[in-house]
């Protein structure tokens, strides 16, 4: 995959790059800056299945823009302010196709984006696929673990992202609530000092009798 040239700040945030084996996949966490758009490139043969996945992690309303594009400038995949989704497209043509995260609507938030990229379908294990006769049991029993691995890595890394992603609304509450107690705090240390300036000068103040007294001496 190839990033775009906007794109080389927020690389340089990528917090997480994961595997790319027997299939074509990239996995990464990138941070969206406010105002933005990212692209990412990668080049697909034609006819090839890719899978696309994606969720805003933190900031804002957790929503972004989201583009997959074809070399010939097709709009293969679009959604508004989306906060997660997955989409699986056939390759029309061989070429560079564009994924693009846009914030450009948001004014000051920034996002932290997750995308898992599968490009093209998972080979079998060695010596399993080329076979012609009906597996064994010990080769059947293989793969069933190898699928049931896959699968635990996928659930793995949804259990992080929301993990991640409750971490950060906790975090934001907890600031929310400290900055209200005090403001409340400051609030009603003020009308505590008022009212003791207040009453002090209430009962130091002098009347017009007694100033009325003092002027004859």
């Amino acid at each position: 995959m190839i990033p775009s040239h906007n794109s080389y700040a927020s690389i340089a945030l990528v917090l997480t790059l994961c595997y790319s084996c027997l299939v074509n996949a990239i996995e990464l966490t990138f941070e969206l800056q406010d105002k933005s758009k990212d692209c990412y490139y990668e080049n697909i043969e034609k006819n090839t299945s890719t899978t696309l996945e994606y969720q805003v992690v933190t900031g804002g309303q957790y929503d972004v823009d989201v583009i997959i594009e074809s070399p010939t400038k097709e709009i293969l995949y679009r959604q508004v302010k989306s906060q997660f989704d997955s989409h699986t497209f056939t390759a029309p043509v061989t070429g560079p196709y564009a994924i693009c995260f846009s914030n450009e609507f948001s004014t000051f938030s920034h996002k932290l984006v997750y995308m898992d990229l599968q490009v093209g379908e998972e080979e079998a294990l060695p010596g399993i696929g080329e076979q012609v006769t009906v597996m064994t049991q010990m080769e059947a029993t293989s793969q069933d673990i190898h699928e049931y691995l896959n699968k635990i890595i996928d659930y793995q890394t949804h259990h992080r992202l929301k993990e991640a992603q409750s971490r950060k609304r906790a975090e934001d509450l907890n600031n929310h609530v400290a900055l209200w107690s005090a403001t409340e705090t400051a609030a009603i240390l003020l009308v505590a000092i008022g009212q003791v300036f207040l009453l002090k000068r209430f009962f130091t103040e002098k009347t017009p009798s007694q100033m009325q007294y003092k002027s004859m001496y």
